[in-house]
């Protein structure tokens, strides 16, 4: 499946307009992408899950949507998510639905499960933590801002965001999805991007309430290269929650569907075949 082939729809929320490509036949399944990247991060995984049709949301201030007028946190992005499913509900077809969510996607399908479980039948967190960014963290953010805003994605800045999600393998030998990364990077302005990062990454709460709180069968999704949540902490979070696994996949970093799609794919046709 290429982008050529998605149809797209755009849905008026609190946050402004957010594009939703659609894509393959099947049973609906809702995504919202990680960080610095829009919703064709999921091309390299679509392909491997037939059955499914995909409705992928492209993040305030990404891709195709409307640029946010100010930081916001995850709350208000789960409250847009719900305002795009109930418009879409006719396409969905009216029953919860399985969301897929990376990084700031699996945020926002933590909160909004956790508020409206009616709209979710099953969940997929990708590389979430549950816990807010660190101080260390959000210092090299901070100092990051500032170069960002002056140079945009280039030079150092650029190679900070690259060795932040992809694997030093991937940045080496992967030159297609080093190039995706890229071309997401330039659609946004820097103005737009640091307002999304205010918002999914500085903004980003403590969502253990939201865990524990689940109700809906759950699948965190870990790498075996990201420090910031390892496969050991998300099981720690596992066991305190009714009905959730924990898989790892390896190999990756931040975003496992566009470096190990066979892997994710694989693990999510597992996940989603005991739910049906």
């Amino acid at each position: 499946m290429t982008t050529a082939e998605w149809k797209t729809a755009l849905i008026p929320t609190d946050l402004g307009n957010l594009a939703v490509h659609i894509v393959g036949e099947g049973r609906p399944v809702v995504a919202w992408h990680s960080m610095f990247v829009d919703s064709s991060s999921w091309s390299r995984l679509a392909p491997h899950l037939p059955g499914r049709r995909f409705f992928l949301i492209d993040a305030p201030s990404c891709g195709a949507s409307e640029a946010l007028a100010e930081p916001v946190d995850i709350s208000a992005c789960a409250r847009a998510a719900a305002q795009v499913i109930t418009a879409l509900a006719a396409e969905l077809g009216g029953q919860p639905i399985d969301w897929l969510g990376n990084a700031w996607g699996g945020h926002v399908g933590m909160e909004l499960a956790a508020i409206r479980p009616d709209m979710i039948h099953s969940l997929v967190a990708i590389s979430a933590p549950t816990f807010p960014i660190g101080l260390a963290v959000r210092l090299k953010i901070r100092l990051l801002l500032p170069l960002y805003r002056a140079f945009g994605p280039r030079g150092p800045v650029r190679s900070a965001i690259m060795s932040t999600i992809l694997t030093d393998a991937t940045r080496k030998d992967d030159l297609e999805a080093v190039a995706l990364i890229d071309e997401c990077l330039a659609k946004s302005g820097s103005g737009a991007t640091i307002t999304a990062i205010r918002s999914a990454i500085l903004n980003r709460t403590d969502l253990l309430w939201a865990a524990r709180a689940l109700r809906c069968p759950t699948l965190f999704v870990t790498t075996d290269d990201r420090g910031e949540w390892t496969p050991e902490q998300a099981r720690a979070v596992v066991a305190q929650m009714s009905y959730a696994t924990e898989v790892t996949i390896t190999d990756a970093r931040v975003i496992p569907a566009l470096e190990q799609p066979v892997q994710v794919a694989a693990a999510l046709r597992h996940f989603w075949a005991r739910q049906l």
